[in-house]
């Protein structure tokens, strides 16, 4: 049996085929050849990275609020009686003393019921004198047995009710009297008035606050501490005070009261500064600075730019002075601060931290140091 002669297209095609194939064969070797030499030569370039030694230092910070000078005493005073308003005689600012004058209520309908009372009394007072001859005529009479026993004790039992009318008017007399002098309100402590609510002419209800009293003496410095303050290590107790328009107006205090509740709006705690001997300026509405200092601690302080993260939690790169490879090492942050981070736990004095370039490091890649920050 002889072979057929081949077909010189199909050999063409297949000798096309073979060297396409060879070629191919050959760009994919030089490929991974490159990869190779590149990936052996970037894992053994050093990356540049700055670094600084870990000293954990004394550090001593401080905290410092702005607040209010106020009266520890204050006082809302009110009409006891309701009435209309026919006199004002001071108004916000005022500097008023004990038993002052503030403001008076028109007195025609008290004055008209102390002169009710005054009547009742008088005709209680009559019939107390009808009753006391009755009964000392039946008493005179029950001893000559010219009455009957019934009558006397009638007549003993209208005395006793005619003293109790009596005691009964009298007392509305007082109370009459006592309400006619309270249309005219007046200071009930040396002080400045600090609010008012009404006007000649206006109609208040009894026990509606229509002035607000800061008594004088004592002041506190007002102050709405956000809740992390009271979270770090200060020394809350003494309070350094300085007047904002004059900082060279200073005076110290001692917190005096913590509210126990926060607001709900401003997620502030109300904190009141009792303020020793204060200066003549540190008038009441003065805005003062408060300002309290940390005790000291020995911390680590590292730049912002030291910090990262391994998954979710905050760490740090550092380099092995002994191979100058890079190491991911988690760490604990104690507080974040302006340009820099307080570290309280996960380094030892004299680790080697980088502080610029870690954005390029990976774990166990060398590094060469440009200097260190110690």
């Amino acid at each position: 049996m002889t072979d057929e002669p081949s077909d010189p297209i199909h050999v063409a095609r297949t000798q096309r085929a073979a060297k396409g194939l060879a070629a191919a064969t050959l760009l994919v070797s030089i490929a991974l050849t490159g990869c190779d030499d590149h990936a052996a030569r970037t894992a053994t370039r050093a990356t540049l990275v700055r670094t600084m030694i870990v000293q954990p230092r004394d550090r001593e910070s401080s905290a410092t609020l702005t607040g209010e000078v106020q009266a520890r005493f204050r006082a809302d005073l009110a009409f006891r009686v309701s009435g209309q308003v026919v006199a004002r005689t001071v108004d916000v600012g005022a500097h008023v003393n004990t038993g002052d004058v503030l403001a008076r209520l028109d007195p025609a309908e008290q004055q008209a019921d102390v002169d009710a009372a005054i009547a009742t009394v008088a005709s209680a007072e009559a019939r107390l004198r009808v009753a006391s001859a009755t009964f000392a005529r039946q008493k005179a009479l029950i001893a000559s047995g010219f009455t009957t026993r019934a009558v006397y004790d009638q007549a003993e039992e209208g005395l006793r009710t005619a003293e109790g009318v009596l005691e009964a008017a009298k007392a509305q007399l007082g109370s009459s009297r006592d309400a006619l002098s309270h249309t005219v309100l007046r200071a009930e402590a040396d002080g400045v008035i600090t609010a008012r609510n009404l006007e000649a002419g206006q109609v208040v209800p009894a026990a509606q606050p229509v002035f607000s009293l800061a008594q004088d003496g004592a002041r506190d410095a007002v102050f709405e501490v956000y809740e992390s303050v009271f979270l770090g290590q200060t020394d809350a107790r003494h309070v350094t005070l300085a007047l904002v328009s004059d900082p060279s107006v200073t005076a110290t205090g001692e917190v005096r009261e913590i509210s126990p509740v926060i607001d709900a709006k401003s997620s502030t705690i109300r904190v009141k500064v009792s303020i020793k001997d204060p200066p003549a300026a540190m008038t009441l509405g003065s805005a003062v600075a408060g300002t309290v200092k940390a005790r000291t601690q020995n911390e680590i302080v590292l730049p912002w730019s030291a910090l990262t993260a391994a998954g979710r939690k905050p760490a740090v790169w550092t380099v092995d002075p002994k191979t100058q490879t890079a190491s991911l090492k988690p760490v604990a942050v104690g507080a974040y601060e302006a340009g820099q981070v307080l570290i309280n736990a996960g380094l030892q004095p004299g680790d080697r931290v980088v502080v610029d370039g870690g954005k390029l490091l990976s774990i166990g890649q060398p590094v060469t140091e440009e200097g260190d920050r110690s």
